[in-house]
């Protein structure tokens, strides 16, 4: 399994923002679109073995499951109309319990520490950083959940909870990237065992 958080510090917890204004009225809503997309995208299909949490305002999380997703489609406002839906659910999830609005969507009541305490559980945290160590020298990497934030930096808060949770500090190559080509690349690099086969 292979899993990214992606950190929303700005997209509106209220489902009433408009499709046609996602990179201004929905706090840029369609650069984490096109990481969604990137997530499970490919040629002619969805990757199945991929889960993305989406944390909105450090308020939701909406969790998508390529096990299980449909209706995926490879442009922002699809994905941003099944953002769109979950947060319209938001009143159904209660505690621990998700509401889930489409197969292969959830949303959680909770924010990134409770996120980020999840999928700790469940495999390999990897912080991504331009001091880390290079990712082709990483070895194998168990179930990797990435971590990364919109078109913001982390804040302080996240930095902390994040060095406290994270098994594996890498860096892709030698320029940042935006997260959706992160998470292309970081693909690429887990489908080829390292770069060792085509």
């Amino acid at each position: 399994m292979r899993q990214f958080v992606l950190i929303g510090h700005e997209i509106p917890t209220d489902p009433t923002f408009s499709l046609d204004d996602l990179a201004g009225g929905a706090g840029r809503l369609d650069a984490l679109c096109r990481s969604i997309t990137s997530a499970f995208v490919t040629s002619h299909g969805i990757r199945e073995d991929v889960r993305v949490h989406l944390v909105a305002g450090d308020e939701f999380t909406i969790t998508f499951d390529g096990s299980e997703l449909r209706r995926l489609n490879p442009d922002e406002r699809s994905t941003a109309a099944l953002v769109r839906k979950a947060l319209e659910h938001r009143e159904e999830a209660i505690g621990a319990m998700p509401a889930e609005p489409s197969p292969g969507v959830e949303l959680y009541r909770r924010g990134f520490e409770a996120t980020l305490e999840t999928v700790a559980d469940e495999g390999t945290v990897v912080q991504l950083h331009e001091d880390g160590e290079p990712i082709t020298d990483a070895g194998t990497l168990e179930d990797p959940v990435f971590v990364l934030s919109d078109h913001q930096d982390f804040t302080p808060e996240e930095v902390e909870l994040l060095e406290s949770a994270a098994d594996r500090r890498l860096r892709l190559g030698p320029e940042l990237l935006h997260a959706d080509q992160a998470i292309t690349v970081a693909h690429h690099f887990l489908d080829t065992d390292g770069y060792e086969r085509v």
